[in-house]
């Protein structure tokens, strides 16, 4: 309430007078966190992802039921080990002219399988052989059968010339996308390729900064990253525009397993049952959010066996025998790292109250994003808050679990070793793989967040997404009265 009270009293000090918008008037996107890295073979922060799906085009991309279905190419799965990708739309254009061709994807994938510190070059290790047969087809050769060969590859298609060339596209991105980048200074200028509309994306950290920016009109639209009583607030606001969604993108506390007490199970047990997901959906979270038991949600096709993975439910005093169980000493110290973002820190602090009755003092460390994201892929960690968003493929569960996927090789950055998960991750057997993961926890399964878009009345043609991504800047529009 006090937050909101200062709203107020800075909205009325302030002149909310509309920016003097030019004759094409650009499209103002506050964001809490900019992109780190536009290459689509090394990005893994949500930003970098969810501009790279416009600014480059994949061979594959999902429908509603997260099954792959074409987007550049068309396949054909020749034999277990031989799949035929068909271009479907020739010639296609990357954003400075050149032509989009089967060298392209072949250049793309190579350079990914040559690559040593991209977290996607284990996931392409069972190529053999990539063959270009003309501009519009190429065969893939796999080493061994992969039911899930095609759902992977969704890596934006780069312009083999400038992969040669070693081009920097982490910071100078070229794709076929909607969207282009014109210049990335101060903040990221994009232009749509269909009608020249300017986007630009401006960090905003400050959730009341943000808030303070719509309101004055500063910027046209902000999605995420607020707390409910905030979005509760714009909701009052006539002129504006509120658009929810239920959520797919899913939340996690995640565990250093060589750690010497958070190897043991029973004190990771001890840490889910020492977290009221509950208390904190209702009192810090945006409605449709929704309890998770496993990174894909419930209406995932692979997810056979959604209720029968059984709740950790809230209890400080099971916590407290678990841990005794296990030979702690009380209370358990442990240090939990997350970002200096507002929402993060004030969930850390729930969670560190919530977490004392049950025998465990969590000292909470709040990084710059660059820092903490570092430390996070480094493994220099106890325990640490993160998002996964826009998963869609059952193969997330080796990326991040299997025993091989320790970075460089993967995202099992808590580099936890299971051999019997390792067999039912070879067998594809996904609901056997979701239960282990369930009881073993090499992670907490906190929540899937919903979504929210607040936006100006100008803006039209944009609506928040499930998995939260941007893909409405290929359509948004601003009319101005």
């Amino acid at each position: 309430m006090k937050l909101l009270y200062v709203l107020a009293i800075m909205c009325s000090l302030v002149a909310c007078q509309q920016r003097q918008h030019p004759s094409t008037p650009s499209i103002v996107f506050a964001i809490a966190q900019a992109p780190l890295n536009l290459d689509p073979r090394y990005a893994t922060d949500a930003g970098s992802e969810r501009l790279n799906r416009l600014l480059y085009r994949s061979l594959i991309d999902f429908d509603t039921q997260s099954k792959p279905i074409a987007q550049l190419a068309s396949w054909q799965k020749v034999s277990t080990t031989q799949y035929r990708f068909t271009l479907i739309k020739s010639p296609d254009q990357f954003h400075n002219g050149m032509k989009l061709t089967a060298h392209d994807i072949a250049a793309t994938y190579q350079s990914i399988m040559q690559m040593k510190d991209s977290a996607h070059t284990a996931e392409f290790s069972n190529i053999a052989q990539i063959e270009v047969l003309d501009n519009r087809t190429i065969d893939f050769y796999l080493q061994k059968p992969d039911a899930q060969f095609v759902a992977k590859l969704i890596i934006g298609i780069l312009p083999a010339p400038l992969i040669a060339k070693g081009h920097d596209f982490s910071h100078a991105p070229v794709g076929s996308g909607p969207l282009k980048v014109v210049s990335w200074k101060h903040q990221l200028i994009l232009e749509r390729r269909s009608d020249q509309q300017r986007i630009s994306l401006v960090e905003v950290k400050d959730p009341t900064v943000r808030i303070l920016k719509l309101l004055r009109g500063e910027v046209d639209l902000l999605q995420g990253d607020l707390q409910p009583e905030l979005v509760k607030y714009l909701q009052t606001k006539p002129e504006l525009v509120i658009k929810t969604s239920v959520g797919s993108n899913f939340s996690y506390l995640g565990f250093n397993c060589k750690d010497a007490q958070l190897q043991n199970p029973l004190v990771r047990r001890a840490v889910a049952h020492a977290i009221d997901r509950n208390a904190i959906i209702k009192l810090a979270l945006v409605s449709a959010s929704r309890e998770a038991e496993a990174i894909l949600p419930p209406e995932h096709y692979t997810n056979q066996n959604a209720d029968a993975l059984v709740p950790y439910i809230y209890n400080p005093a099971l916590s407290k025998d678990l841990l005794l169980k296990a030979g702690v000493k009380l209370p358990l110290k442990l240090v939990y790292k997350t970002s200096t973002d507002a929402q993060r820190v004030r969930l850390a602090t729930i969670m560190q109250a919530q977490m004392a009755p049950a025998g465990i003092d969590l000292e909470i460390r709040s990084l710059d994003w660059g820092t903490f994201f570092e430390d996070v892929k480094q493994g220099q960690f106890q325990l640490y808050g993160l998002t996964w968003v826009g998963i869609k493929t059952p193969e997330i569960y080796a990326k991040s679990f299997a025993t091989n996927s320790i970075p460089p090789n993967g995202f099992n950055r808590g580099h936890y070793a299971d051999k019997a998960l390792d067999q039912l991750l070879v067998k594809e057997d996904w609901p056997a793989v979701t239960a282990r993961i369930h009881q073993q926890l090499p992670y907490v399964p906190l929540w899937y967040e919903g979504q929210f878009a607040a936006m100006t009345k100008n803006i039209t043609h944009y609506s928040p997404k499930p998995d939260g991504n941007w893909d409405d800047l290929a359509t948004i529009s601003n009319y101005v009265h």
